[in-house]
């Protein structure tokens, strides 16, 4: 059975049903989205995050679908490629949320130009082939990852896209190795000591919950054998754009001999280097406050860059679903040929 935040996003007949991961693990509370519209507030405001958001456009699609169904054809195709530019800008440093907009209008354009109950149902064949192209790629990612690791020993993390948890996690007791992992708590919504430690919990893996400053020490004690992470995006030549903190935590295990290895689906072709991904600064407001608690003065500002990037020098190796690369060989993954990635 799937831990609860592996399938987080549902489609119903009047809607989208998404977790929220802001009250989650202590409460299990359903964020029912009528629009599509509704959706892409929902990404915004953090009710859905790591892999959510990618569920959530495809779903949020099939209702754009559903609204557009009495439109002609070429209005439809209109309204819905405005719907995916919505969705994709909710989080622009991700770049699968364009991925899931351009699978789904893609079969849209495939079924040619078709309106009502039809063009509802290429949105959903969409995402139905959105959903199972990205489990699947997450399972080689969680294979070729568990065979980086030992037979015995700790990871550190920090923040992490659940499938991609789940999935490193299966492959390892597949191998027979026994891991255990330290997760940061992931400041300011805590989304490594709430989520990523309550998935692994959920699979029955030792977790254990550090605060983000202790990442370091934690490095430099010799107790874990690698640090793991997901990646929001990453670069052709090798730069690794992930959750603020990770930079830092690629840096110390740089300097104290501990691998650094960053998963991601796929390098990025429309990112040559940093410089091409946009980097999301959120409310500053956002990181003078926990779990709906003040923790700062009403006389202090705050800064929210939600992502850093960590350059190629730091990382030891990307992960994609088709193998391990060095940062600086990552044009290799596309010479195998290359659909829709």
């Amino acid at each position: 059975m799937l831990p609860v935040l592996a399938d987080s996003v549902r489609l119903t007949d009047d809607g989208v049903d998404i977790l929220d991961r802001r009250k989650f693990p202590f409460e299990r509370v359903w964020v029912r989205c009528r629009t599509a519209e509704e959706v892409a507030v929902a990404i915004e405001d953090m009710v859905t995050q790591s892999s959510g958001p990618y569920f959530a456009a495809l779903l949020a699609l099939v209702l754009a679908a559903r609204e557009a169904a009495g439109l002609d054809p070429a209005a439809a195709r209109e309204y819905l490629e405005r719907t995916g530019q919505r969705l994709v800008e909710t989080r622009r440093t991700n770049n699968h949320l364009r991925k899931a907009v351009h699978t789904v209008l893609s079969t849209v354009d495939n079924a040619g130009g078709v309106t009502g109950d039809a063009l509802v149902a290429a949105a959903l064949a969409g995402a139905r082939a959105g959903d199972e192209r990205y489990r699947a790629r997450s399972r080689a990612l969680g294979e070729h990852t568990a065979k980086l690791l030992p037979d015995n020993g700790s990871v550190l993390t920090h923040c992490w896209a659940d499938l991609y948890l789940v999935e490193l996690v299966a492959a390892a007791r597949r191998a027979g190795k026994r891991l255990g992992f330290v997760c940061t708590e992931t400041r300011p919504y805590l989304q490594g000591a709430r989520l990523t430690a309550e998935t692994l919990a959920e699979m029955d893996v030792d977790a254990t919950v550090v605060t983000d400053g202790a990442g370091a020490a934690v490095l430099a004690s010799g107790e874990v054998a690698a640090l793991v992470t997901a990646a929001d995006r990453v670069t052709m030549d090798g730069h690794v754009v992930n959750k603020i903190g990770t930079l830092g935590l690629a840096v110390a295990a740089h300097a104290f001999g501990v691998p650094f290895h960053a998963m991601v689906q796929a390098p990025d072709r429309r990112a040559a280097t940093a410089a091409d991904v946009p980097i999301e600064y959120r409310s500053g407001e956002e990181v003078l406050s926990a779990l709906g608690r003040r923790t700062a003065s009403h006389r202090v500002r705050g800064l929210y860059p939600a992502f850093d990037v960590t350059p190629p020098r730091f990382v030891t190796s990307v992960v994609t679903d088709r193998g391990a690369f060095a940062p600086g060989e990552l044009a290799a993954y596309y010479q195998e040929g290359d659909t829709d990635r």
